[in-house]
């Protein structure tokens, strides 16, 4: 079954609830329920199921839309990659006919919005504080705009994927310092800022769609991988991999993108409605997705051989590598303006010493 018969059948499904609603409402005296006058369908990686952040997140999302337009507009959900991959679902998202959003990984969204790419620096985020506050903050909003232009998507928000933070698993030795990172095959996703990073520490970065990993870690065609410690529960990593680093060194987001088209179709009261919803949906997902990164790396400590939490001074050593090899390939080779990569590190460093200052004068007086 296609994309496009998928989205038909669940209009059809929405389309008997809604007509079955009206008979019963028409029975009992009430008012007709109206058809939907608007569809918004989501397409995501993410299980629909409640163990992952975008599901549960969107399905709340899904409720308040509805309510709050009246059944105007209906919200379609299409999780577990069912109407294909991130770039698939994402193109068809910008004309907004057969799919009107889609949730996509950085580098699935660097490929419409080249500027997204600068969101994949090394140790980019001290803290889950540092990063919501970024992702969700009027600078960041300002930078996306610039997909409108160059793709026809709006940006609506940022998923922490599955937990944000990433852990280094893998079959060799436990990572305690950058040394130890040294020769180990590393399977990054296909993304060449991940490549840059990974080589500049000294590893062979194996790039490889999620769907062969598993199988890569389990015949040595890599040692290791990267992910939050949710995904190494989700798929049970300790499986095929002895070892466990929380090395924090990306922090891995999905972007939640929608047609520009589609969008600027709504009547005004909507789009405050989908607006407002949207933020509530991604302030939602960040708690989940928290809880998700402490359950996934206590599962792991208590699953993996032996687990690591790698500390602040190893984690500074590798930046000082890690970072300027990532700096002039975004640069240089990727082709990204460099005030602009300047602009958006300055300003995670700025909103940091903002929260330093605010926290000991509210609460260290």
């Amino acid at each position: 079954m296609n994309a496009r018969e998928k989205i038909r059948r669940k209009a059809m499904r929405g389309m008997s609830a809604a007509a079955l609603g009206a008979a019963m409402t028409m029975s009992f005296g009430g008012a007709p329920v109206e058809a939907a006058d608007y569809t918004m369908a989501i397409a995501y990686l993410a299980p629909e199921e409640f163990g992952n952040e975008v599901h549960p997140a969107l399905t709340h999302f899904k409720a308040i839309v509805e309510a709050g337009t009246n059944g105007a507009v209906e919200v379609q959900l299409f999780g577990g990659g069912q109407l294909g991959s991130e770039v698939e679902t994402a193109k068809q998202a910008q004309d907004g006919m057969l799919l009107q959003a889609s949730v996509i990984s950085s580098g699935a969204m660097s490929s419409f919005y080249r500027n997204y790419q600068a969101v994949t620096a090394p140790f980019l985020f001290p803290d889950y504080r540092a990063a919501h506050a970024f992702f969700d903050g009027p600078w960041f909003a300002d930078f996306m705009e610039g997909s409108i232009e160059s793709s026809g998507l709006r940006y609506f928000g940022t998923f922490d994927d599955s937990g944000g933070f990433v852990a280094i698993t893998n079959n060799k030795r436990l990572i305690k310092t950058v040394e130890d990172i040294k020769g180990l095959k590393i399977r990054v996703e296909e993304n060449p800022a991940h490549m840059a990073v990974m080589k500049a520490l000294g590893a062979s970065a194996t790039p490889l769609p999620w769907g062969e990993v598993v199988t890569a870690l389990s015949t040595g065609l890599a040692d290791g991988q990267f992910n939050a410690p949710g995904v190494s529960r989700t798929y049970k990593l300790w499986e095929v991999n002895d070892y466990t680093t929380l090395s924090r060194h990306i922090y891995n987001t999905q972007a939640w993108v929608v047609s520009e088209k589609w969008y600027q179709s709504l009547p005004d009261e909507h789009q405050e409605v989908v607006i407002r919803a949207a933020r509530e949906t991604i302030e939602i997902a960040h708690g989940i997705s928290s809880m998700q990164a402490i359950q996934g790396w206590q599962a792991s400590c208590a699953e993996f051989k032996e687990c690591y939490v790698l500390p602040v001074e190893e984690r500074q050593k590798m930046d000082a590598i890690a970072r300027p090899a990532w700096r002039s390939w975004i640069v240089d080779d990727f082709g990204l303006d460099a005030d602009l990569v300047d602009g958006l590190l300055g300003e995670v460093d700025r909103i940091v010493a903002e929260q330093k200052a605010e926290d000991m004068d509210r609460y260290g007086r």
